[in-house]
């Protein structure tokens, strides 16, 4: 038996649920996001919806797995990226600013 195939024994909709929760919450961050003026922030939570939207695809069968999850990677890195480049111009403009 694999090492994690418990997982195999929990329903789908638990796992829809759990995705849509995250799709929730990263709709709700973006609106934020975007309404503090930090869009690129706004675009990074945006990405991180849509990935959880790409992984509810598998399980509802309407992709197969590694589609769902190569295209929720994708998205899930380009969101990963942005978050750490508003990051990275935060701390240089209060370095800036404190110089």
């Amino acid at each position: 038996m694999p090492f994690g195939d418990v997982v195999n024994q929990i329903p789908a909709p638990v796992f829809l649920l759990i995705h849509a929760v995250a799709f929730l919450l990263g709709a709700y961050f973006a609106s934020r996001a975007f309404s503090s003026g930090v869009p690129m922030l706004g675009w990074a939570f945006s990405l991180f919806a849509l990935a959880e939207i790409s992984y509810m695809t598998y399980h509802v069968d309407w992709t197969i797995f590694l589609f769902a999850h190569l295209i929720s990677e994708v998205l899930d890195l380009t969101a990963f990226i942005l978050v750490f480049l508003v990051a990275g111009r935060s701390i240089l403009a209060t370095a800036r600013d404190s110089a």
